[in-house]
């Protein structure tokens, strides 16, 4: 099957073109793919800077056996590890700044959300699991939470997770459920949405539910909080730093940490002297965020919530 860098049936990578201009300029040597999927970026990288390797990392083993067949064709330019990527770091044996680049791109991929046996999607029939690293990885699944934590916790996390206005309502209401039959497929928790609306739920009603519940399994934001220093510190002088989110709570975290990054100076206002780092650990390489264009929204209509963000490490 003939492939593009855009992606392929698996996967289509998101704002490929602008993700390698970010790079441009970078030192020679290691880039970090931390959610390497498909491979759609890292396979663009490759092409355009033929001096440049990759690590590549992802927690879905389903998306490394697609990686590893997509990028055979680069022989030893390519490593990959089956890995968390605020955890890859250390897995991979790197100590200090080693990497020329590092690439996050957030969220869950179109194969995921399509594969109803995962528990990403909306369709009816599918188990609430919503694990990344599958069943393998022992860890608790969306039904496990739904059916065990309390009815104050549940709401906390639509609201803080999901930002549902209904949150409270809708957690008295997987609570009242429950008691009668476990929570265990889509449709069980479609139903108590359903019933809190009192119509079908619409599509971002459902999206803000079904996306607190997959950021708790699967520890998303801690594992990005994490990993965000960690990989600058990681970066050598001149390595450039790219993030792909798909919401606000993930984005406003990159956004924060690279302007907080490029900041001379860091102190509080009522300290008379500088007494913190006194310069800018590097610079902004997007002001704003970037967005897809028309064009490719119209390819791709899921990349539309995609945004990327890129700061460079100072030289």
């Amino acid at each position: 099957m003939t492939r593009t860098h855009g992606g392929d049936d698996y996967h289509l990578a998101v704002l490929v073109e602008e993700v390698v201009r970010c790079f441009e300029g970078a030192p020679e040597g290691e880039i970090f793919d931390g959610t390497l999927g498909a491979g759609g970026h890292a396979e663009a990288l490759l092409d355009a800077y033929p001096a440049c390797r990759v690590l590549g990392v992802d927690r879905d083993p389903e998306a490394l056996a697609e990686a590893r067949a997509r990028l055979g064709r680069f022989g030893d330019r390519v490593r990959i590890l089956h890995a968390r990527f605020d955890e890859a770091a250390v897995a991979a044996g790197l100590t200090g700044p080693t990497l020329s680049g590092a690439l996050l791109d957030l969220g869950i991929s179109s194969h995921q959300i399509d594969e109803a046996e995962r528990g990403f999607t909306f369709r009816e029939g599918a188990p609430l699991d919503m694990r990344m690293e599958g069943a393998e990885s022992g860890a608790g699944t969306a039904a496990d939470l739904l059916n065990e934590w309390e009815e104050d916790r549940i709401s906390r996390l639509l609201r803080s997770y999901g930002d549902e206005p209904r949150s409270r309502a809708i957690a008295r209401e997987i609570v009242k459920r429950r008691a009668e039959r476990p929570m265990e497929r889509t449709e069980d928790l479609l139903a108590a949405i359903e019933a809190v609306y009192r119509r079908p739920p619409m599509a971002k009603e459902k999206a803000r539910v079904f996306q607190a519940l997959r950021i708790e399994v699967n520890d998303e934001l801690g594992a990005l909080e994490r990993a965000l220093p960690a990989l600058r510190d990681a970066l050598l002088p001149g390595g450039a730093f790219v993030v792909l989110s798909y919401h606000s709570l993930e984005d406003r975290r990159v956004k924060n940490a690279f302007r907080e990054w490029s900041r001379a100076c860091t102190c509080p206002p009522e300290i008379p002297v500088c007494v913190c780092r006194g310069e800018p650990l590097g610079t902004l390489l997007t002001r704003s965020i970037v967005r897809p264009s028309d064009a490719e929204i119209g390819a791709n209509p899921r990349a539309r919530s995609a945004r990327l963000r890129a700061w460079r490490k100072a030289a």
